[in-house]
């Protein structure tokens, strides 16, 4: 887990540039040595910040401890504890109730030390479906096990909810030691949203569908309804598009100072069942009378994905579709009769990136929640899309007339620079409509050599002009790269599908001068529905070249040529499914991936790794299987190789593995395990918790190759999860792959096992 060690603030002037100067910013004091903040927001005022401390756990810092809550008083810079007792974080931490006001989920007083594992066992494991019902689940890691782990997972995760005054310190509880998970005040303050977890647990499941329960309270919570007591959710279908019966997606209202909305699948959860409406979108006030039945204000054919508020008369419903890949955007009026008529804005395929009309941008209102930002007072809204196009993403800012469906372009990012705009930060009253006359709007720019900026865009004469200031002067993070090569290429894949990658060349390279470079590949496969869709440009050639931790990229150093993220579409129209021919579109995308690094004369033919995290490491094992011929060798990070111990479903394969055995096989590099040829580097983290890659697939897929005399290594990494975040252990992977590639590429360890 990240963290910081300091805050400073500073007014939000012409003058102000980022990072802060010394003599122009305020850094909080009272904050003590040796510890870590986290969690840190605004009160809706603005005038104090609150965060959490934990002690940084080294030999000379005080003991680990939960967090505390903490709190800073902008006007005098000082930082204070607020509350004596810890937070219990693991499900939820603290919330504004309103600027004097944080309700907070807090260690329940007397909680004594976890409960010891016994030496005998309290029991059998028992788990039950007498009944016969159809109860299918993804393969969830971390579950629990046993009764033992259900008193852990009590003792961990209950919590007491208090209100805490930031003014005086005044401590209230609120309700008894539950297994709270969430805490959400209403935008006005008057009203808690408060959900908590229930026996009876599940081994199968994951506590997100545990039998769970939400009510309404006020601030000082006290019962005003329930809004759902939800079973466990076992008979969820395995599906895309299912969801848990009931209310879900309970939330308060933006455009309202106490009212909450949820949808209701009327389908039973299952998209395979025929149902109009499939979903249906509620609205409750508050403060109406405990007897009063929430108001149905929209329905939707396909699956609901939620609300963005604007006005009583105005606001966008999203529908959608996985298995067409169809969504539809409609305006409702929420506050009318049923929402009024439903008028079409959008009705798309979304896997088209060409035709994203972008998404509606926000304003803050009195309460500090956000609606949709309608210009002039009218029926017109500020559109922000990435603005993809076979040239590249342009981001755009569009004014789109809501009832004529005309869009007019304000503004577009401009080569050789890549530039969005997100917050509107123009000062106004949120009762007066958003103007483009004075509209600044935050925007970030960066280029291939330049790092990203913040800028302040100002529209003027209707959006027709617009000025600019920058207010950020961030460092290049990496200078001795600062002039690495990169292009977007683009190729073909032998079935005319259009492709692209993009090719990083290290700084100073000279293809004539300096030769075919070996050559590591890193990717990911996508499935698509659409075959013109599939081929999209979704990149820019104009971005930054931003490097993370275990990035491909930092192999440039090594004077490596690094192909990232090259086009791996799984495609299939229709009825047919993608993945049928999975095997057979993967080896022919790396193939023409292969031929167009030779042709260019920057690969070594003979010295190219093929890589991938996840199911870039489920690609690797399989390349190496199937196309063998085209690599030197492979690293295969925190992958799921064996297909039959995901047996309902995986990635976007909605079959189970009864249905289509075949594939399953086929798909699994572990039923190939005896075609692997080339060297092949596992990497795992020995407390992966994603779905399906458990640390054993890389274990039994390391037996498996090692069985057949294959070249291999496992890598299992402590404590890490699906990606990893220990200093120790990033450094071990990057000495791991850079050891794997200096063996296999250039014939010798580019460092020592040392």
């Amino acid at each position: 887990m990240s963290y910081y060690t300091s805050i400073t603030y500073a007014p939000f002037t012409d003058a102000l540039t980022m990072p802060i100067p010394a003599d122009a910013g305020h850094t909080i004091t009272g904050i003590p040595d040796g510890y870590w903040i986290n969690y840190v927001t605004w009160s809706p005022d603005s005038r104090t910040v609150a965060f959490t401390l934990r002690s940084a756990g080294g030999d000379a810092d005080p003991p680990r401890e939960a967090l505390q809550l903490w709190v800073a008083d902008i006007g005098t810079g000082m930082a204070r504890p607020l509350l004596e007792q810890r937070l219990n974080s693991t499900f939820e931490d603290y919330d504004w109730v309103d600027a004097d006001t944080i309700v907070a989920a807090v260690i329940p007083p007397g909680l004594g030390p976890a409960p010891r594992k016994p030496i005998t066992p309290l029991g059998p494991k028992i788990e039950d479906n007498s009944s016969g019902r159809k109860s299918q689940a993804r393969t969830y890691p971390d579950l629990l096990q046993g009764p033992y782990d259900e008193q852990l997972f009590e003792h961990y995760c209950q919590s007491q909810l208090v209100t805490v005054k930031v003014s005086t310190g005044e401590v209230a509880n609120l309700g008894p030691t539950r297994l709270y998970t969430a805490t959400s005040a209403s935008p006005d303050g008057r009203y808690l949203l408060v959900s908590w977890l229930e026996r009876p647990y599940s081994y199968s499941l994951p506590c997100g569908r545990f039998p769970k329960r939400v009510q309404l309270w006020t601030r000082e919570g006290e019962l005003v309804r329930e809004i759902a007591a939800l079973p466990l959710a076992e008979d969820i279908p395995v599906a895309f598009d299912s969801c848990r019966q009931g209310p879900r997606g309970i939330e308060w209202r933006d455009d309202k100072p106490a009212e909450m909305s949820w949808m209701e699948c009327q389908d039973g959860g299952d998209p395979a069942v025929a149902a109009s409406p499939r979903d249906i979108v509620y609205v409750l006030d508050a403060a109406s009378d405990p007897a009063t039945a929430p108001r149905a204000i929209a329905g939707t054919d396909m699956r609901c994905r939620g609300v963005s508020w604007g006005t009583a008369q105005f606001a966008l419903l999203y529908e959608a579709e996985w298995k067409t890949r169809r969504s539809v955007t409609w305006v409702i009026a929420p506050d009318e009769p049923e929402g009024g008529s439903k008028t079409v804005l959008f009705d798309r395929m979304y896997e088209d990136a060409y035709s994203d009309p972008g998404s509606p941008a926000s304003r803050r209102t009195q309460w500090g929640t956000y609606v949709l930002a309608l210009v002039e007072g009218e029926r017109k809204l500020l559109m922000q899309g990435s603005g993809a196009s076979p040239e590249g993403n342009r981001p755009f800012l569009d004014l789109l007339d809501v009832d004529s469906k005309e869009a007019r372009r304000i503004w577009q990012s401009q080569p050789p620079h890549y530039e969005y705009t997100s917050s509107i930060l123009s000062d106004m009253d949120d009762s007066r409509p958003v103007s483009l006359d004075n509209l600044r709007v935050l925007a970030s720019r960066e280029s291939v050599t330049e790092p990203p900026q913040f800028y302040i865009k100002t529209f003027t004469a209707g959006g027709a002009q617009h000025s600019e200031r920058c207010i950020s002067a961030f460092p290049h993070p990496y200078p001795s790269l600062r002039h690495l090569q990169k292009d977007i290429i683009r190729y073909k894949r032998s079935d005319g599908l259009e492709l692209n990658g993009t090719l990083y060349l290290p700084p100073g390279y000279d293809p004539a001068r300096d030769g075919p470079l070996p050559t590591l590949l890193w990717a990911y496969p996508r499935e698509y529905k659409n075959k013109e869709a599939a081929g999209q440009m979704r990149k820019s050639p104009c971005t930054f070249p931003g490097i993370g931790s275990t990035s491909p990229l930092l192999f440039l150093a090594r004077k490596y040529a690094v192909l990232d993220g090259p086009g791996f579409p799984i495609v299939a129209e229709g009825e047919e499914e993608p993945n049928d021919t999975y095997v057979e579109q993967l080896t022919d995308c790396a193939r023409a991936a292969v031929e167009e690094l030779q042709r260019r004369g920057v690969a070594d033919p003979s010295r190219i790794a093929v890589g991938g995290h996840s199911y870039g490491a489920f690609m690797t094992a399989n390349l190496l299987a199937h196309a063998g011929d085209l690599f030197a060798c492979g690293i295969a990070r925190s992958g799921a190789f064996n297909r039959t111990l995901t047996p309902f479903g995986f990635q976007a394969e909605e079959r189970t593995l009864w249905q289509a055995p075949e594939t399953y096989s086929k798909m699994s590099p572990f039923m190939n395990a005896d075609k692997i040829q080339k060297p092949l580097l596992l990497i795992h983290g020995e407390a992966d918790n994603n779905t399906g890659t458990f640390p054993m697939q890389s274990e039994r897929f390391y037996q498996a190759l090692k069985g057949h005399g294959g070249t291999t290594r496992l890598v299992l990494l402590p404590h890490e999860s699906h990606g990893y975040s220990a200093r120790e252990s990033i450094m071990h992977v990057l000495y791991e792959m850079d050891r794997w590639m200096g063996m296999w590429l250039n014939g010798a360890a580019s460092s020592t096992d040392e």
